[in-house]
């Protein structure tokens, strides 16, 4: 007797459904995890895996493990007892967790981070096509995602930005379902605001804040439990909102932090938006659709109440986190990570007023983009060696000197102190110099990358006798760093015009 056949499950349904999204998938993992352990860690994501390494050893994140410090801010990160406070904490423990499972090295160090990256890109997907009521949309923002080079870069990288991405997002898309009324959306976006404030505690803030001002402004019904829901955040986190309020940021950046910069700092970060994000000259796609449509006595479909709310709260939650960010130390790029999918999804909406007179006028902006972008160039980084000056030194150091040996450098002290045993002074740590006087390896770079280091060079120069030092050039190139998650500042391919790294060996007690 044969099978009865039956109709098919939820189960499958949904998976010929978003089938696109194991697609995704497949594609990020790619792009995402290719070669992502051949560069070395550079400065601040050493900073990251250093202070997360303490965290298998005292429990705790802490700003010195008892050889070398790992402070950027002249010892102002950390407070008593070397505990850290310059960031919330939940990007060391999950880094930890990660070294406490698969060991210690570059690819374990970014691991986590890059898996968040691909998170973000099948969110995107998710929220997109639901905010969007469209599954070619939800397509077209992930794949717009899926192919920013800068968005790979960052994800990439050693530090808290793609989890502030892809936290920002989901808190966005639980914010949301409150207005959709669904059970678990108030218990989901306190868990998603709280871990977003511990990825980074101004992305919490500008979260809250564009919730609240959405809410009062479109969903007045809805204002008083999400005001109810972001005190309870509030008070949830209120030790650590504490913690943090002790940190000394202006007595290292000054002016910056009082918004004497705010003009030129906001112009900045639109001008990176507009160059490296979201192209102003797709807004005037819609404009061409429209004068499509009346050549052709169509009629446009224009969005209905609840889409241009949805897209409101999008809209919303740029500029917040602008102003958010005027106060920074200064406009990088990085610091937009969590706006990056949200221009996407705008973008994708967009581009779909094209697709809906014919697909090929989404496709083919797509492709304009991918070709004058660094898709090409990126491609070329992950599936190539790259040689930058940490990795030398590195390498060098290891070979011809012993773990007890006393390093001094001007700059790229944190990679070092990753990488080897030895005890490294220099950099911006703020501690004593002096046992840079009896060093075994003193290494002054090329490039004094911030006027705050003068201090090093010039100690170097006035305590450490050349005539004790041999000079050994490395065949590495001296770039000013290992290599930067900025757009402007990223090299896809090792730098071969560069002057080689020189290091000075004591040969004299």
């Amino acid at each position: 007797m044969g099978k009865r056949k039956g109709k098919p499950s939820a189960r499958n349904n949904r998976i010929r459904q978003d089938w696109p999204a194991l697609v995704l998938l497949c594609i990020a993992s790619a792009l995402i995890l290719a070669n992502l352990g051949n560069q070395y860690l550079w400065q601040d994501e050493a900073q990251t895996a250093l202070v997360s390494k303490t965290v298998l050893t005292h429990g705790i994140p802490l700003g010195y493990d008892g050889k070398n410090y790992f402070s950027q801010e002249f010892g102002l990160e950390y407070g008593k007892n070397y505990i850290w406070k310059w960031h919330t904490w939940l990007q060391f423990y999950v880094l930890a967790a990660f070294f406490a499972v698969f060991g210690v090295s570059t690819f374990v160090a970014r691991l986590p981070f890059a898996l968040f990256g691909i998170a973000t890109i099948l969110l995107t997907y998710t929220v997109a096509k639901s905010l969007w009521k469209s599954r070619r949309v939800g397509v077209t923002a992930a794949v717009l995602l899926l192919t920013s080079v800068p968005f790979l870069i960052l994800v990439r990288q050693c530090r808290y930005y793609s989890p502030s991405a892809f936290f920002s997002l989901l808190a966005l898309y639980c914010y949301v379902k409150i207005l959709e009324r669904k059970r678990y959306a108030p218990a989901a976006f306190i868990i998603s605001a709280t871990l977003l404030f511990h990825t980074h505690h101004i992305y919490g803030a500008t979260l809250l804040a564009t919730a609240l001002v959405h809410s009062m402004l479109f969903r007045r019904d809805r204002f008083r439990s999400v005001l109810y829901l972001s005190v309870i955040t509030a008070v949830i986190n209120l030790p650590w909102i504490l913690w943090l309020s002790h940190v000394s940021y202006g007595s290292i950046y000054g002016d910056l932090l009082h918004g004497h910069q705010a003009f030129s700092f906001a112009a900045h970060y639109l001008a990176q938006l507009a160059k490296y994000v979201f192209p102003p000259a797709i807004l005037l796609l819609p404009v061409v659709i429209w004068i499509i449509n009346r050549a052709r006595h169509a009629q446009s479909q224009p969005l209905d109440a609840d889409m241009r709310q949805k897209l409101a709260l999008l809209l919303l939650f740029i500029p917040i986190n602008i102003v958010a960010l005027l106060f920074s130390p200064l406009p990088f790029f990085r610091y937009l990570t969590p706006l990056i999918p949200v221009c996407c999804m705008i973008m994708a909406l967009i581009l779909e007023s094209g697709m809906r007179v014919h697909v090929g006028i989404g496709i083919a902006i797509i492709a304009v983009l991918v070709s004058t972008g660094h898709m090409k160039d990126y491609l070329y980084e992950v599936t190539h060696d790259y040689d930058g000056p940490i990795e030398g030194i590195v390498k060098y150091l290891n070979s011809h000197g012993r773990p007890n040996d006393i390093v001094a450098i001007t700059y790229g002290d944190l990679p070092l102190k990753f990488y080897t045993k030895m005890r490294v002074v220099g950099g911006l740590t703020g501690e004593d110099l002096s046992p840079a006087k009896k060093a075994d390896w003193v290494i002054v770079r090329k490039y004094i990358v911030t006027y705050r280091l003068a201090g090093v060079v010039q100690y170097l120069e006035n305590n450490v006798p050349r005539y004790k030092y041999e000079e050994i050039v490395i065949d590495y190139p001296d770039t000013a760093f290992e290599n930067r998650e900025s757009p402007e500042e990223h090299r896809f391919r090792t730098d071969s015009l560069e002057n080689r790294v020189v290091i000075f060996r004591r040969i004299e007690n």
